[in-house]
């Protein structure tokens, strides 16, 4: 009888960062992922301070919370930082007690955590954008659906968004180590300029009765000059990034219609 090795998951510890102003019902406002085997810390927090709070001078010191714990946590380590937590924060910002949860990538726990805790208020191309029920299939085409608004993600602090920006789920191993099997990515629907050597979300228009389909691949390009001095596309090819997949010609007998570029994984 064959026997398999069992291995052990990685453990973090979980901490809800709270805010309790007066007169109002305490908020769970952010979360902290203290990982112990890379003495690593991972703080998000909520952006809708002023859906809790509309004094002027609330509002300034929350806006800069996140980045000044990330600071303080570089300076003097993690593991230090939440010990200087517990001793510092005052009754308006509280911190829960740890709670143990089982890891996989450190940066996805950490989403899905806040997730789960924060209750973020939807600010549509503001701080969410829309997640399409496609699945865009990096190993080939995936499920047939249509594209519809399945849910708004709240993304990264920083980014500028735009109304022709949405996330998608890939799934398929043709464009790893780039983009995992399983990321949830970030894309932007396909405007004016060229396509060549660009990351695209393709909708394959092959079989358009039997619904869209999609995957992601590198757009290649090859281009040839007429007699009146125009250029045209001679060949157009859909290239994967893993080397154990291969790229495949757009032709009249397989159509297809770029509707996205890639630009990040975000988790």
């Amino acid at each position: 009888m064959q026997t398999g090795t069992v291995l052990a998951a990685r453990q973090a510890d979980l901490r809800l960062l709270e805010l309790a102003l007066p007169g109002k019902d305490t908020e769970v406002c952010g979360v902290l992922l203290f990982d112990p085997s890379e003495e690593r810390l991972g703080v998000r927090l909520r952006r809708d301070w002023d859906a809790l709070t509309s004094d002027e001078h609330d509002l300034d010191v929350l806006e800069l919370l996140e980045e000044d714990l990330r600071q303080k946590a570089a300076e003097i380590g993690s593991r230090a930082f939440l010990d200087y937590l517990e001793d510092t924060l005052s009754n308006t910002i509280r911190l829960s007690e740890p709670e143990t949860v089982l890891m996989g990538g450190f940066t996805s726990t950490l989403n899905r955590m806040y997730e789960k805790h924060v209750p973020a208020t939807v600010r549509k191309y503001e701080t969410h954008l829309p997640l399409w029920s496609v699945r865009a299939a990096a190993g080939g085409y995936g499920e047939q659906q249509t594209a519809e608004v399945e849910d708004w993600i709240e993304v990264p602090a920083g980014m500028k968004l735009r109304k022709d920006m949405f996330v998608a789920r890939v799934v398929g191993r043709s464009m790893e180590p780039d983009i995992p099997s399983g990321s949830l990515c970030l894309f932007r629907k396909f405007g004016a300029g060229s396509r060549n050597g660009r990351l695209v979300l393709v909708e394959d228009m092959s079989e358009p009765e039997h619904g869209e389909r999609y995957t992601i691949k590198r757009y290649r390009s090859k281009k040839v000059e007429g007699d009146d001095g125009t250029w045209a596309h001679s060949e157009i090819w859909m290239e994967p990034l893993n080397p154990e997949f291969e790229p495949w010609q757009l032709t009249e007998d397989k159509p297809a219609r770029v509707v996205g570029e890639f630009l990040s994984v975000l988790d």
